[in-house]
């Protein structure tokens, strides 16, 4: 089991990264809608309409004690750190894996459920790239 200070750490990186996730796809639609706005007839298909799970980090506190993790670090009355998860339903066999981590080609074949949101998953991640100036897209885009 991690240490406190260790676990806080590592949790607070993910709920970060889900926060700066949930900001690289708000750009995105933000980019959409001008794009869809500025023009003079509407797209030919459907924009799908996704979003991240909501999630957000709870902390348990002692009460009147401070705890130091390891030697040298400042103290911390932090006794547990939660990283909380909306439910999805649908359970394990609902879940999809559209695009992997290593590779910006959609994990879907042309005839499967879901692959045209994987190949707007895979536009997502062009539009990221641009308006970062290369400096961050989504990867590993996975749900159901």
């Amino acid at each position: 089991r991690l240490a406190v200070a260790n676990k806080l750490s590592k949790q607070y990186k993910e709920a970060n990264v889900l926060y700066w996730a949930n900001s690289l796809l708000d750009l995105t639609y933000t980019f959409i809608n001008h794009c869809v706005a500025a023009s003079s007839t509407p797209p030919p298909f459907e924009i799908p309409h996704l979003r991240f799970v909501h999630a957000g980090l709870a902390l348990s506190f002692l009460p009147g004690q401070m705890v130091i993790a390891k030697p040298g670090a400042k103290p911390c009355s932090v006794r547990a750190a939660y990283l909380l998860e909306e439910l999805i339903p649908g359970g394990p066999d609902a879940f999809v894996k559209f695009i992997h981590n290593t590779d910006c080609d959609p994990l879907l074949d042309p005839d499967e459920d879901g692959h045209n949101i994987a190949l707007f998953l895979a536009f997502t991640q062009h539009v990221q790239y641009e308006k970062t100036g290369g400096l961050a897209y989504i990867s590993n885009y996975q749900g159901v």
